[in-house]
């Protein structure tokens, strides 16, 4: 019993020992104030640099193997000249089981080498502090200079990408020129094959979004365009309609004669009847096209408009239809209150049998329909002045002249049966 008591004693003994030693303050990490975030200071040489080192410790008094010595290393070589590098150690204890001790570390950049990390050191943590030449060239700004230049080059790139057949669009609708009074009756011819989907095609999606959207006349033929070696009397009369030709090149249209046959002389024949005429692929169908009519349609690319229908291509606001709209003439707005034709409106062309109510034509009823003997004024008016005023005739004058004119039946005319021309354009008739 007395040994197992003795046993019992020993064990508790080397089990509070071990408790002490796991509980011992002066294993702790230092609390470095203000921090242990390296600081950079910028110097130049023959500067006296002061470095203040500041720490926390924990510590028990009892203990004698407890480090409480700040250590000062460069580049992680002890600084042991004393005289090059001058230290200044204090410490207090703020509160019990606390130590603080603050190490000033003083010494003068003689040199480049001066330069460099110095840390400070106890128990295995330390705190540095970089000191860097002021004068030594910094690549810094230039590394920030070039990356921000990239960034701006990629974002204009994006924008210009994205934005620019809009800005495009916004330059000629504001700043483009106007094809009008060139005897044109149609903005758009457009040509196709007669089968189910081309026909639904045109039908349902070109021509509605170039009638209603941007307010083009268009004109439709779904006969060849050139079924032989010659171009039809019905294709050059319609070319001469019309300011642009639309051309849906569809694999069925493709497999035309002239197009099977000699697709080379059949474009070089358009070509020439047709200034930049406007060719629309179907993205599916491409891939069934000849290498041949592939190779001329890419060396005549400058001489024409090449679209492709994909199949994002429905929305009003795709590449498709803004493509198709710089090709196009530009739009012609009109303000709501003009009235007549619109060449001649915006050309100020006052025709009379384009302009509705001219000032310069006179078309009122007669006020006298039964006759009457008075000057009456002329039906049509010159534009630059009015109808001349006679001078009333001396009465001595009219009774000794005798008329030569037989007015004996004025007074049995009806003058309200007459009118003029120009009055059946106008508005009121």
């Amino acid at each position: 019993m007395a040994l197992l008591l003795a046993a019992l004693l020993v064990c508790c003994g080397i089990w509070s020992k071990q408790a002490t030693v796991v509980e011992s303050q002066c294993v702790k990490a230092p609390d470095f104030k203000p921090n242990s975030n390296p600081s950079k200071l910028w110097r130049n040489v023959a500067d006296t640099v002061k470095l203040n080192c500041t720490a926390l410790l924990f510590w028990d008094p009892s203990e004698e193997q407890c480090e409480t010595t700040l250590q000062w290393s460069k580049n992680g070589q002890p600084l042991t000249n004393r005289t090059l590098y001058l230290h200044n150690t204090t410490s207090w204890s703020p509160d019990a089981g606390q130590l603080i001790v603050s190490s000033l570390l003083q010494f003068t950049l003689r040199e480049p080498e001066d330069f460099g990390l110095y840390s400070c050191t106890v128990r295995n943590v330390s705190s540095d502090f970089s000191v860097q030449n002021s004068n030594s060239p910094s690549h810094t700004a230039a590394v920030i200079a070039a990356i921000s230049f990239l960034l701006l080059l990629g974002i204009a790139a994006v924008v210009y990408c994205r934005c620019l057949l809009n800005i495009k669009l916004w330059y000629k609708n504001s700043y483009g020129d106007y094809e009008l009074n060139d005897g044109k009756l149609h903005d758009a011819y457009i040509s196709y094959v007669n089968n189910a989907y081309d026909r639904k095609f045109v039908n349902f999606i070109l021509k509605p979004h170039l009638e209603n959207k941007n307010g083009y006349k268009v004109h439709l033929n779904d006969n060849d365009i050139l079924p032989n070696t010659e171009p039809s009397a019905e294709f050059l009369m319609n070319m001469s309609r019309s300011r642009r030709l639309i051309v849906l090149l569809s694999h069925a249209y493709l497999e035309q004669d002239w197009c099977t046959n000699n697709f080379r002389q059949g474009l070089l024949h358009l070509l020439e009847l047709c200034q930049q005429p406007i060719l629309i692929t179907l993205d599916g169908q491409i891939k069934r096209m000849s290498p041949e009519i592939k190779e001329q349609l890419s060396e005549n690319q400058h001489r024409l408009t090449l679209l492709t229908w994909r199949h994002n291509s429905v929305t009003p606001s795709s590449a498709f239809w803004k493509e198709l709209a710089l090709a196009m003439p530009r739009r012609v707005i009109f303000p709501k209150e003009s009235a007549g034709d619109p060449q001649t409106v915006l050309q100020d062309d006052k025709d009379p049998m384009l302009t509705l109510d001219p000032d310069y034509l006179d078309c009122r009823s007669d006020i006298d329909p039964t006759g009457d003997l008075g000057v009456r004024l002329p039906v049509y008016r010159a534009l630059a002045s009015k109808a001349p005023v006679l001078p009333a005739a001396p009465i001595e004058a009219a009774q000794q002249k005798a008329s030569e004119i037989d007015v004996s039946d004025l007074g049995s005319r009806n003058y309200g049966a007459r009118s003029d021309f120009y009055c059946l354009v106008t508005e009121d008739i």
